[in-house]
Formats: structure tokens, C-alpha cells, sequence
């Protein structure tokens, strides 16, 4: 199963989360209409009710209306503590991780385990295509534990206990992120916050029954008539309805929750080609006596965690770790828990000394496995959500490349914007200090200085560097106040239009950093996909392909046309779409995005379709230049498709911002 059949698979199964929500707020409105007409039928004769019965026809026509008025402020009530508490979490997986007394880690940390973390947090995101997540440690919890939260990969946080920095070592570490990662990929992280709004809906007619019961108390000992007892059975009634639904919507969540755990699982060895690593994770849990539950209360994020977050046997949300094991490590024996759990307390203290040493001897002693590789389109799209080794490799091996001047401004709260902004610095002095002038006027003198700075301490940065670095910055630009961000964003626009052109990467960064921050700011309007077919918009398939072919070329002239026509049929031919017409011309950004607005409409697998076309246009030539990588992770981007990196190759002459747009305005006119 590949990344659009779990989104197609989520899905799905909001849908039957939905359909059972409103099964079981029908059977507590039904019980509450119940114990509303036990009210009404109070004064009537004990012999009357005795021949009719509590559910004659007859009494309940008579309390047609009350029966109305209950049913609706019960759905109401239900209904309006569901959306409030889905509503509470609308800023994203951030929130969650606090309530948990989640402390954020940043990316200048000096914390040897904290940034351990973050860089694996960071490598796999950047290999998968993904914008880096806030990482987030539970500082006051020993266990092994984890969880993903959020409604999109934009604003999507990933929280570890301070056990899980402290007992696992780094492959085990990358084992449970990527196991985390899974989760954001396959849609979990959007079903699980609608479950807890679900669950909390159905939850306060338990509460108010309890409220009820105990506020009546006091009358029940100081009444002279039955008064005091009635009111103690409605307040009893209400609980016992409202315990019931729970009980309905905790049995759902369990059985949703361990068969997601399992794909989580497998996902997981996907990412890191290492079992070894996840499998030595849940081993420890074992090892520690199931020393993944919570100190805290954790039943509410219970479905959302590595491991599970307290005791529990009818509604266990997690496999028996044994079971998890076993499905990763066949050959494995549940008797040798025992013997590792002496070993691992000698292990401890060595590997936590050693945790360092080995993050920075990891990138260069598997530095020589990153070459070669065969470029075809079913490795591509296998790698959406569940990047290789060789990818996250790569990733770590890219990210230590880049200048640690840049490296360090772009974990800054206070640089990031410059960083940003340097990345846009046209190569022509002219044009250069027209955007200089901008970043003055707009962000002042100050900023200005810095992004000066920036230029004057660091050598032109490598064309596949500038995506991984924006990526990298993402994370911290979300912090800065929102005001901030919009005159960020308006910076970042006027420079691209300086010259009244917009190359490739131009485009790219500025569309990429315009959604990564509206979804962050506004994560509950994030749509992932529609229901529209391919076939019903081969216009703006055609449109999309089209400017990849044309920007994937190296040649020019005649040549470079004939090479994108062909590029293009391959791309359309992948598809099994009959439309040889390439299309390309200077207004060719609006109508990317137009055509990409309508694209991510898709349903999961007719993404994967449009993916499959990109991928074989990019591909046709058997090398990947970096204006069309980019360009391919962008559109994927812009219709929710995280695609991981792709090993690229550069241009026969030394790429800037002119000669992109030299080759670019070269194919328009001739097109």
C-alpha cells in the first residue's frame, strides 16, 4: 500500500468515524428521550401505566414536543462540545503537545540529546519533502513515548518523552520518529484530533450526569418527600447513558488506533530500512515493564501515542507489544525480554555518552553509499511518505554541507527572514541593490545589514541547497508574530518582481513559504484532497506537465524544444492521456496555479496518477537538473503530495538567477 491508498484509507475512515458518531449520539438521544418521557409519565396513574407501558404509542404523542426539544438540545449539547473541542485545537499540533506539558525544543539548542532529536526530526523531513515540524520533549515523563499531532504537515508537531532521549540511542530514536512521521503521512494526525472532539462530545452527558447527581445531594438529605430520590435517578440516569456512549466510543477508537499502529510499524522500517531500530525501541518498553505510560492522565491523546500511554484491557488502542515485535522481527523470543533488561541497564550510561559521537560519525561513514541509484518512476512515488535510507542520508549529508553561517541564521528567530530574503539576491549587482533597497524600506535597516552580512560572509550557495535551506527555516519563521510574517511575505514578493520576471526558484520559494505559513496559521481550513477525477481536468494535467518538461531542459534552441516535446509524451503517455500538444508561455505562473488549485482537488489515487505523469516528464532524459526538482516538489507540495528528494545532476554551465531566466524566456518565445 503506497502513500494515496493510505490517504484514500484515511479517508475512508474518518468517514466510518463519522458514521459511528452519529450512530452513537442517535442511541444516547434515543436513552435520553427515554428517562425524559419515565419524567413525564410520572403523574400518571400506576395502573394506567402498568396496561400501556412506558413505550405505548399514546405517551409518547402526547410529549411529542418535549420529545423534540429533548432530542435537539441533546444533539445540541453533544454536537456543540464536539466542535468546541475540535475548535481548541485549530492552532495545530503545537497546542496539544503543550497541554501535555510539552517544552519546544529549538534548533540552536546546546542540549546533546534535544539536538540529536531535532536533527533526526529534521532529516527525515527534509528527505521525505516535508516541512519540518515543531519538535516538542515531555520533559517530566520517564517512559518511552511519543506522539504526532496537527492537521497538516505544515502545522503537524512531534513530541518524545524525556525517556525516549534518555533510553533509546540514535537508531532506535529515528525508528520511533519515522514510526511518527508515518502517522502525519497517512492521514492519522487529522483522524486523531477528530476522535478526541468526538470522544469529548460524547463524554459531557456522562459529565453533567455526574454534575447533576452530585449537586443533588444535599436535597436528597434534606428533602421530607421523594423529591430528593427522583432528582439522584435522573442525575444516575444521565451518567449511566453518558458512561455508555463512552464505552461505545472507546471500543471505536481502540480498534481504530491498533491496526493504524501496525502500518505505523511497517511504515516506519520503510523510512529507515533499519527494523532493527524500531524494533530495539519497543523491546526497551518490554524491557522496562511497559514503561511507555504517561504520569500524567493520557487517555484523551492515548490513540495518538508511540506506545500506550496507561493500563488498559478492554480498550487497549495499542497491540500488545509482543504482537508488535514479532511482526517486525520474526525469529524474536518474548523469553529474552528478561536477559535485555539486564543488559540494558550496563548499556545505558555508555550509550548516552556515545549518543553524540556517533550522530556526527553517522553522515560520513555512510557518505559513500549515496551515489548512483536508478532513477524510474515506481521508486519515486514508493518514497512518498516512507523515504529510504539512502534519501535521509543524503539529507543529513546536504543539510551539513551548507555554510554554517547560513545554517545557524536559518535556526535563528531573529535571522530567519534574511536567510530568506539572501536566497532571492539576484547575481547582477544592479538588480542586487534595487533588493536591498526593498528589504530596507519594508523590514528597515537593520535587516537590510543583515542580509549584507549574510552576503559578504558566505559564498554562493549550491542551487540544491536553497529548497533544503527554506525547509530548515520554516520551522522558526512560524514563531515570529504573525504581523511580522505578513511583511515578510510582502518582502519576499516585491523581490521576486524587482526585474518584472520570475525565474523557477523564484516561484518556488515564494509559493512554498505563502502556503507552509497560511496552512500553520490556519491548519483546520487545510483541505488535503477532493473527489475529481483525472480524466475531468487533462487541461490543467497537461498545463502542470507541460512546464516541467519545457523547464527540466539543459539544451537550447531547436533541441531544447524537441527534448521537452518529448518529455511531455512521456509524461502523458505514463498516464495512458492522448494529448501531444506541449503548452508554454510567459504568463505560465498563473496558470500553474490555477491548474494546481484545481489539482489538488484529486482524490488520493488520482494524485497519485498526476504524480506518476510528473515523475516519468523529469525522468524521460534519465537525470534530474535542479530547477526541474524544484519545480516538481513544489507542485507536489501545493497539492499535498511530500515528495522526497530525488538525486539531481547540474547544468553543463554554472546556474544563476540570469541564466534561468535567459534559458527560460528562450523556450517561451520558440514554444
Amino acid at each position: 500500500m503506497n502513500f494515496f491508498d493510505h490517504q484514500d484509507k484515511a479517508r475512508r475512515q474518518s468517514r466510518w468515524i463519522v458514521l459511528c458518531f452519529i450512530a452513537v449520539t442517535l442511541l444516547i438521544v434515543i436513552a435520553v428521550d427515554v428517562v425524559v418521557v419515565a419524567i413525564a409519565a410520572a403523574h400518571i396513574p400506576s395502573e394506567v401505566m402498568m396496561q400501556n407501558g412506558l413505550f405505548s404509542a399514546n405517551l409518547w404523542q402526547q410529549n411529542i414536543g418535549l420529545l423534540a426539544g429533548s432530542s435537539l438540545a441533546t444533539t445540541g449539547v453533544i454536537g456543540l462540545a464536539s466542535l468546541g473541542k475540535i475548535t481548541s485545537l485549530r492552532s495545530g499540533g503545537g497546542k496539544v503537545a503543550r497541554s501535555l506539558g510539552g517544552a519546544i525544543v529549538t534548533p540552536d539548542t546546546s542540549d546533546p540529546l534535544r539536538r540529536r532529536l531535532y536533527n533526526v526530526v529534521e532529516e527525515i523531513a527534509i528527505a521525505s519533502g516535508t516541512p519540518v515540524p515543531e519538535v516538542y520533549v515531555l520533559e517530566n515523563e520517564p517512559g518511552i513515548n511519543a506522539f504526532a499531532a496537527g492537521y497538516s504537515n505544515a502545522d503537524a508537531a512531534v513530541a518524545v518523552t524525556q525517556g525516549t532521549l534518555e533510553k533509546l540511542n540514535r537508531a532506535e530514536l529515528q525508528g520511533v520518529v519515522a514510526h511518527e512521521f508515518s502517522h502525519i503521512f497517512n492521514g492519522d494526525m487529522r483522524i486523531n484530533i477528530r476522535m478526541m472532539g468526538v470522544i469529548f462530545g460524547i463524554t459531557v452527558i456522562a459529565i453533567i450526569g455526574r454534575k447533576f447527581l452530585n449537586s443533588s445531594r444535599y436535597r436528597v438529605s434534606s428533602s421530607r418527600d421523594n423529591n430528593g430520590g427522583a432528582i439522584v435517578a435522573i442525575g444516575l440516569a444521565f451518567m449511566v447513558i453518558g458512561y455508555i456512549g463512552l464505552f461505545f466510543s472507546r471500543w471505536m477508537k481502540s480498534a481504530l488506533s491498533r491496526q493504524r499502529e501496525y502500518l505505523a510499524d511497517a511504515s516506519a522500517v520503510q523510512f529507515t530500512r533499519d527494523p532493527d531500530g524500531i524494533a530495539g525501541a519497543l523491546k526497551k518498553i518490554a524491557a522496562y515493564s511497559h514503561s511507555s505510560y504517561l504520569k500524567q492522565d493520557a487517555e484523551e491523546v492515548s490513540h495518538m501515542l508511540f506506545g500506550s500511554g496507561y493500563k488498559s484491557f478492554m480498550f487497549a488502542t495499542h497491540p500488545p507489544i509482543e504482537k508488535r515485535i514479532l511482526r517486525i522481527e520474526k525469529g524474536f523470543d518474548v523469553e529474552d525480554i528478561s536477559a535485555l533488561a539486564t543488559k540494558l541497564k550496563k548499556q545505558e550510561q555508555r550509550e548516552h555518552i556515545e549518543a553524540e559521537k556517533a550522530e556526527k560519525e553517522n553522515a560520513k561513514k555512510n557518505s559513500d553509499k549515496l551515489a548512483g541509484g536508478v532513477l524510474d518512476v515506481r521508486s519515486i512515488i514508493e518514497n512518498i511518505g516512507t523515504p529510504d535510507l539512502e534519501r535521509i542520508l543524503a539529507a543529513a549529508l546536504l543539510t551539513s554541507e551548507i555554510p554554517s553561517t547560513l545554517n545557524t541564521a536559518a535556526h535563528s528567530l531573529e535571522w530567519v527572514p534574511e536567510v530568506l530574503f539572501y536566497c532571492l539576491l539576484d547575481p547582477i549587482e544592479e538588480v542586487r541593490e534595487k533588493q536591498l533597497l526593498i528589504i530596507a524600506q519594508q523590514m528597515g535597516d537593520i535587516s537590510e545589514s543583515k542580509v549584507s552580512h549574510l552576503l559578504t560572509a558566505n559564498k554562493e550557495i549550491k542551487p540544491e541547497q536553497r529548497l533544503p535551506l527554506i525547509e530548515i527555516c520554516f520551522p522558526t519563521l512560524k514563531r515570529r508574530p504573525l504581523e511580522d510574517i505578513d511583511r515578510i511575505l510582502k518582502t519576499i514578493f516585491n523581490l521576486v518582481l524587482v526585474d518584472n520576471k520570475v525565474d523557477s526558484f523564484e516561484y518556488c520559494l515564494s509559493r512554498l513559504v505563502s502556503q507552509y505559513l497560511h496552512e500553520a496559521t490556519s491548519p483546520a481550513d487545510t483541505i488535503l484532497h477532493g473527489d475529481k477525477k483525472l480524466n475531468d481536468v487533462i487541461s490543467e494535467a497537461s498545463t502542470v506537465v507541460s512546464i516541467i518538461a519545457s523547464y527540466g531542459q539543459t539544451e537550447k534552441g531547436a533541441q531544447g524544444i524537441q527534448n521537452a516535446q518529448k518529455a511531455y509524451r512521456a509524461g502523458m503517455t505514463a498516464i495512458n492521456i492522448n494529448h501531444t500538444n506541449l503548452s508554454f508561455s510567459g504568463d505560465w505562473q498563473d496558470k500553474l496555479d490555477k491548474a494546481l488549485l484545481t489539482l489538488d482537488k484529486l482524490a488520493p489515487q488520482e494524485k497519485y496518477r498526476l504524480v506518476q505523469a510528473l515523475s516519468a516528464t523529469v525522468i524521460s532524459d534519465e537525470k534530474v537538473v535542479t530547477a526541474e526538482h524544484e519545480l516538481l516538489r513544489i507542485m507536489c507540495a501545493l497539492i499535498h503530495v511530500p515528495l522526497p528528494m530525488i538525486r539531481t545532476v547540474a547544468r553543463p554551465k554554472k546556474t544563476t538567477k540570469t541564466a534561468t531566466k535567459k534559458t527560460s524566456k528562450k523556450v517561451q518565445t520558440e514554444s
